[in-house]
């Protein structure tokens, strides 16, 4: 059996655990890869994401700084992966575009004009794992450019210019790029990287290694990944979010160990918050590091308006996947994966946004 249709097996098993109850140096050189158009293929607007979003892997998704540009990423549904998906409209509407891939992060300028998506595998004619790429675009998604080299990327993250970016391969390094993704170099250690988060002028980063099968620390460096910092507990780190000057961050860690931590001083020092246990699976921050947002895998949304102090919960019960805001921190969305329902079908995935701070939710799909 391949390595990738394990995954995909392994996959099925774990979403059918969460069924919701009834009452989360050096230098690889990335010019020259193949532009993709992104309104080839099956690209087309809709009305919400596509007429099959009740049936997309939703694993990630990004907005720009005022909340009206957004883009989400479907990852593997069985072995046919996913596409990336833009809006223009906070969300009312979205376009396909890309090709199918196993999408597994997304980025966006503050602007929304430059975006960056990774993935983590793609599959050959026989059915081997070759591993996945990273895609830039100019024009808010409209079309991409592959760059750098194969890996089995998990997160990406972009300084509000979008010139400045920063990957994490799953098993292996970090890459840093200054020129919008045209070039990347390798720094930091092999890791079971989770994700990664970059200041505004892309000089702070963070990142967290572990997830929902393995443990690691939190890793920070403060001259655009040159060099890293150890922080932290040994934990199942899950998600890291940043203020816009990189002085506030936040990062949740999941099920066993699975809680809320802050930092007020660029990842020296962690607090725990919120005393609720649970399976964290994504946190994302306001520019001033004040209003905070994370999801639970097969739970709820929770929102902070006192730099993570105090949470209150919000939303519906789902298997929320990735959750991004607004610098002000008012608009939000969140994406939920789904859960296999009893004919092997997926069911209740779908894409949620508010505009009110996550007081309320309207569903997308």
């Amino acid at each position: 059996m391949s390595n990738r249709l394990s995954s995909v097996l392994v996959k099925l098993v774990v979403l059918s655990v969460f069924v919701v109850p009834g009452p989360g140096g050096c230098s690889s050189g990335g010019s020259g890869g193949p532009s993709i158009g992104g309104t080839t293929g099956n690209s087309g607007t809709a009305d919400t994401a596509g007429s099959s979003s009740g049936t997309q892997f939703w694993r990630s998704v990004a907005s720009s700084a005022d909340g009206t540009k957004l883009v989400a990423v479907t990852d593997e549904w069985v072995t046919t992966g996913g596409y990336i998906y833009t809006s223009s409209d906070s969300g009312a509407t979205w376009t396909q575009t890309g090709t199918q891939q196993y999408w597994t992060s997304v980025a966006s300028s503050a602007d929304g004009t430059k975006l960056v998506a990774v993935s983590s595998d793609n599959v050959t004619q026989d059915g081997s794992s070759v591993g996945g790429y990273i895609y830039t675009s100019a024009d808010s998604g409209a079309t991409w450019t592959q760059t750098g080299t194969a890996q089995f990327w998990r997160s990406v993250a972009s300084s509000s210019d979008g010139t400045m970016l920063v990957a994490v391969a799953s098993g292996g390094y970090i890459y840093t790029s200054s020129d919008s993704g045209t070039t990347w170099t390798q720094t930091g250690t092999p890791q079971e990287w989770r994700s990664v988060v970059s200041s505004a002028d892309g000089t702070k980063l963070a990142a967290v290694a572990g997830g929902e099968s393995y443990a690691g620390y939190v890793y920070t460096s403060s001259d655009s990944g040159a060099t890293w910092t150890q922080t932290g507990l040994w934990q199942e780190w899950n998600s890291v979010a940043s203020s816009a000057g990189g002085t506030m961050l936040v990062a949740v860690t999941y099920c066993d160990d699975g809680y809320i931590y802050t930092s007020s001083d660029s990842g020296t020092t962690w607090t725990q918050t919120k005393s609720l246990q649970d399976c964290w699976y994504s946190v994302a921050s306001s520019s001033d590091g004040t209003k905070l947002v994370a999801v639970v895998n097969s739970g709820y949304v929770y929102t902070s308006v006192d730099a993570g102090t105090t949470w209150t919960q919000r939303g519906t019960q789902q298997n929320w996947g990735s959750v991004a805001s607004s610098a002000d921190g008012t608009m939000l969305v969140a994406v939920a994966f789904g859960q296999v329902s009893p004919d092997g079908s997926l069911v209740g995935s779908g894409i949620y946004t508010s505009d009110d701070s996550g007081t309320t939710w309207t569903d997308r799909q």
